[in-house]
């Protein structure tokens, strides 16, 4: 039978859960109290009729808050949540190829995906394979690699230095920062559009 692996998530000890006997108090405007016992600490949060958090246990006294719980709970979530969003946002790297001699009309069909690849926030990856004898013409895959760059100037740059291995041009590309939304999620429809109209 298989284990199911454990998320880690904070825990914070509150109210009765708290042992220190003494604390760093911060009341429920920010503002910092000082030291003071325990069980001034909790008189504070009980008058207030909110709870009291340990927010850093390993602190030399530990700094506890009074704070609503629940929606502290909340705020932690949403920012855990938006942090896995930005992790997340353009990690995938998707990949067109193409051939030194490749033909116009091919050409512009992997030019129209790549700008349907930043559409989704995606990096780009573009391998140019050389064939037999092909190998022995690399300026027309560097040429070529470099018709790529200008195509897709709009939307993406070139990211790192391009690779050739066996016979294989690689070259990788990150969105530009003028191509995404300003929350880095997704490149914009009318930008995609636009980019798509002028090739």
């Amino acid at each position: 039978m298989r284990k199911r692996k454990r998320t880690r998530q904070d825990f914070y000890r509150i109210n009765w859960q708290i042992r220190a006997p003494t604390v760093r108090l911060i009341d429920d405007q920010g503002k910092q109290i000082g030291i003071v016992s325990l069980q001034e600490a909790r008189r504070v949060a009980q008058e207030k009729g909110l709870d009291l958090v340990e927010i850093a246990p390993r602190a030399n006294p530990p700094v506890v808050k009074v704070i609503d719980y629940a929606k502290f709970k909340y705020e932690q979530d949403k920012k855990r949540r938006e942090a896995r969003k930005k992790t997340k946002q353009g990690s995938k790297i998707k990949e067109i190829q193409l051939s030194p001699f490749i033909g116009e009309a091919d050409f512009k069909t992997r030019v129209e995906r790549a700008k349907d690849f930043a559409q989704e926030g995606d990096r780009l990856k573009v391998v140019l394979k050389f064939k037999g004898r092909q190998i022995t013409k690399k300026e027309f895959g560097y040429q070529l690699l470099e018709r790529i760059k200008q195509e897709l100037a709009e939307l993406y740059q070139q990211d790192g230095e391009i690779k050739l291995t066996g016979k294989r041009l690689v070259m990788f590309m990150k969105l530009r920062k003028t191509a995404t939304k300003q929350d880095g999620q997704k490149a914009t429809k009318e930008q995609i559009q636009n980019s798509k109209i002028s090739s």
